[in-house]
C-alpha cells in the first residue's frame, strides 16, 4: 500500500484530518530528545471511535504484511524519542484535548489514598496548564506534573509516567491514574480500573482481546510473580520497562477494608508510551494543595556531607528537594538578560535586582558545587517557615551557607533556574545542541558521597566532546544530567553510545534505575536488558504481544529497540 492509499483509506473511515503535509509532518518529527523520524502521514482524530478505526485499518494492512503503524502523540515535550516514527503519527492536541468533570468525591474514593482529595476526567491532548486551571477551580492539583508543566500535555504525562518537583511528597502519576479508556490492537475499546478478584474472573470470561488479555495478563503474573518481585525498582521512582509490579497492589495500602488487593491494568498503560493501547479519556485522582511555602537554600561546596544534609532534612518533610550544579548555576547566570526579558518590566527588574548575589558569587569564583532548594509547604505561612527553620537548625553543626526564602515570591529565582534550564538550554547556548540521554537516572540518597565523585570523574574523561548541566530532585537521587554537544561531529555522536553504558553501569551497582520520568523511548530501550536481564525482558516482549500481537503501536520503544535505531536516528546539525 503507497502512501496515498493509506491516505485515502484512513480519510474514509475517520472524522478528523489525514495530512501528508510537509509543515505537519516535520512538526511531528521532532521532540525535544536528540532524535528525528519524519512520519509519512500524521491524523488528528476527533473521539475514540476515530482512533479505533485507524486502527483497525492499520491491523488489516499490517496482516497482510504492510510495515505500517500507529503511534501516538500529545505536546511533543517528551525527551526520549518516545513519540517518533516514520509510519503514522496519532496527534491527539487538536481534537482530543477536553477536560471532562473534577470532582471532590467519587464512587471509588476507598481506592484512594488518605491524600488524595478529588479527581479530575481528561483526554490525552489538554496541556496540563489547562488542566491545572480547570482542576484549581476545585482548589485541587495532580502534584506529579513535570518542569515543562506550562508545555507539557496530559497524553505524554500518562504515557511516561511523569513526575517533578513534588514527586518526593507525593508521588508519581502512576498513583493519580484510577482508571483509562482505551483502544486495543484490535480497535476494540475497553476501560481498565481497578477490580475485585470477583470482577477480574468475570472479565476472563470475556471471548474479547480484553478477555484474553485479562487471562493471559494473571497468568503471566501469578507464574512470575517472584521474578516480578525480584526485579522491582528498589529506587522511589522508575518509568523503565513495563510496571508489571503495580498491576496487583494490596488494596489495604489504599485505604480499603473489603478485600486485600485488586487487579488495575490503567497502572500498566501508565508509563507504557503508547506501546500496548492508545489511551482516549483518563479519570485522575487529585489532591488539595498545601497554601503556603517557605524554602532553605543551601550552596554546598563539599559533595562529601550530602548524604547526612539529605538524612537530615527528609524526616521534616519537604514537599520538594532539588538541586542544579555548578554549570546550571554559572550558566544562568550568564543568561539572566535573557531570562529577563522574557518577563514583564517590573518583575524581570525585581528578579534582575533578586540575582545581583548570584552574580557576584560567580564573578569571585565563589560558586556552589550544588545549590540545594528545599521546600516546605504547609497551611500557614508560620508553619512552613518553621519547617525550613528547623531544617536549617538541622545542618548549622556543618557549617555551611544557607538563606531561607520565606515565601514563594523570595525562591522564585531559584525556581526559574531549576524549571527553564533545559529550555534555557535549549534556546540560548549556539552552536551546541542539548543531548539528553544520560538525563533521568535514579539513585538511592545514601550512595552520593561515594557515586557522585565517580560520576563526576567518569563524566571528566569525557569533557573534550561536551560541556554538561546537573540538576536534579536530590530528595530522591533522581539526576538529570545535559550534556551540551556538537553532533555535527561524528566522534561526539559516538560517545553518546559510549558513555551511556558506562553511567549506567554505575547507577545499576548503586541498586539505581536508568530513568525515573522520562522513560525508555528510543534512547533507553536498548539498555533494559543491561538493568533488568533477559529473563525479565522477555516478560516485556510477552507483555507487548499480548497487548498487541502485530506490533501496530508504537513499535521499537519498551520492546524491540536497538543500539542501531539510536545511530541512525540521531540529528546531526549543531543547533538541531
Amino acid at each position: 500500500m503507497t502512501t496515498n492509499e493509506l491516505k485515502n483509506a484512513l480519510k474514509s473511515v475517520v472524522r478528523g484530518e489525514v495530512t501528508d503535509e510537509e509543515g505537519a509532518r516535520r512538526a511531528a518529527s521532532r521532540d525535544t530528545s536528540l532524535f528525528e523520524r519524519c512520519p509519512s502521514l500524521v491524523v488528528y482524530p476527533v473521539d475514540a471511535n476515530d482512533v479505533s478505526e485507524l486502527v483497525r485499518v492499520v491491523g488489516a494492512e499490517r496482516e497482510r504484511g504492510a510495515d505500517i503503524s500507529l503511534t501516538a502523540r500529545a505536546a511533543g515535550t517528551d525527551m526520549s524519542g518516545g513519540p517518533l516514527t516514520t509510519s503514522v503519527v496519532v496527534s491527539f492536541t487538536k481534537h482530543m484535548n477536553s477536560m471532562g468533570e473534577v470532582g471532590t468525591t467519587s464512587p471509588e474514593d476507598g481506592l484512594r489514598s488518605a491524600q488524595t482529595a478529588g479527581y479530575a476526567v481528561c483526554e490525552p491532548g489538554v496541556y496540563y496548564r489547562d488542566f491545572e486551571e480547570a482542576t484549581m477551580k476545585s482548589g485541587l492539583i495532580m502534584p506529579s506534573y513535570p518542569a515543562s508543566r506550562e508545555i507539557a500535555a496530559m497524553g505524554g504525562i500518562v504515557s511516561n509516567d511523569a513526575g517533578g518537583e513534588r514527586t518526593l511528597r507525593y508521588g508519581k502519576t502512576e498513583k493519580y491514574v484510577e482508571e483509562v479508556e482505551v483502544v486495543l490492537s484490535d480497535g476494540s475499546q475497553a476501560t481498565f480500573k481497578a477490580l475485585t478478584p470477583e470482577e477480574l474472573e468475570e472479565k476472563k470470561k470475556l471471548q474479547t482481546l480484553e478477555g484474553t488479555i485479562y487471562r493471559e495478563m494473571d497468568t503471566l503474573l501469578t507464574e512470575n510473580e517472584a521474578l516480578i518481585e525480584q526485579h522491582r525498582p528498589k529506587v522511589s521512582k522508575n518509568s523503565a520497562g513495563y510496571a508489571l509490579w503495580s498491576i496487583r497492589s494490596p488494596r489495604g495500602a489504599l485505604g480499603t477494608k473489603d478485600s486485600p488487593w485488586h487487579f488495575n491494568l490503567a497502572k500498566l498503560i501508565c508509563g507504557s508510551q503508547g506501546t500496548l493501547a492508545l489511551w482516549t479519556k483518563a479519570k485522575l485522582a487529585l489532591v488539595k494543595p498545601k497554601g503556603h511555602r517557605a524554602m532553605l537554600v543551601i550552596f554546598l561546596h563539599d559533595l562529601n556531607i550530602l548524604p547526612e544534609i539529605v538524612n537530615r532534612v527528609l524526616p521534616l518533610n519537604p514537599e520538594s528537594f532539588e538541586s542544579f550544579d555548578d554549570h546550571t548555576f554559572t550558566l544562568a547566570v550568564k543568561l539572566i538578560p535573557g531570562m529577563l526579558g522574557q518577563m514583564g518590566l517590573v518583575r524581570a527588574a525585581k528578579l534582575g535586582i533578586d540575582f545581583i548575589p548570584e552574580v557576584l558569587l560567580v564573578a569571585s569564583g565563589g560558586v556552589p558545587k550544588l545549590l540545594l532548594m528545599a521546600e516546605f509547604a504547609e497551611d500557614t505561612i508560620e508553619a512552613a517557615d518553621a519547617k525550613a527553620m528547623a531544617a536549617k537548625e538541622a545542618l548549622d553543626d556543618l557549617n555551611l551557607k544557607m538563606k531561607i526564602e520565606k515565601n514563594e515570591k523570595e525562591s522564585e529565582k531559584y525556581w526559574i533556574v531549576r524549571r527553564e534550564s533545559f529550555n534555557l538550554l535549549r534556546k540560548n547556548v549556539h552552536g551546541l545542541h542539548t543531548a539528553p540521554f544520560i538525563d533521568d537516572f535514579v539513585v538511592p540518597p545514601a550512595c552520593y558521597a561515594e557515586f557522585l565523585p565517580k560520576l563526576n570523574a567518569l563524566l571528566a574523561e569525557y569533557s573534550s566532546h561536551f560541556i554538561y548541566t546537573v540538576a536534579g530532585h536530590i530528595g530522591d537521587g533522581n539526576f538529570h544530567i545535559i550534556p551540551l554537544m556538537d553532533l555535527s561531529k561524528e566522534e561526539n555522536r559516538q560517545v553518546i553510545l559510549d558513555l551511556a553504558p558506562k553511567v549506567y553501569e554505575l547507577v545499576l551497582k548503586e541498586g539505581g534505575t536508568t530513568t525515573g520520568e522520562h522513560n525508555d523511548g528510543i534512547i533507553r530501550t536498548p539498555y533494559l536488558t543491561q538493568q533488568f536481564g533477559a529473563e525479565m525482558v522477555a516478560l516485556f516482549e510477552k507483555t507487548k504481544k499480548i497487548f498487541d500481537p502485530l506490533n501496530i503501536f508504537n513499535p521499537g520503544k519498551k520492546v524491540g529497540g536497538t543500539f542501531a535505531d539510536i545511530k541512525r536516528d540521531l540529528i546531526t546539525s549543531a543547533e538541531g
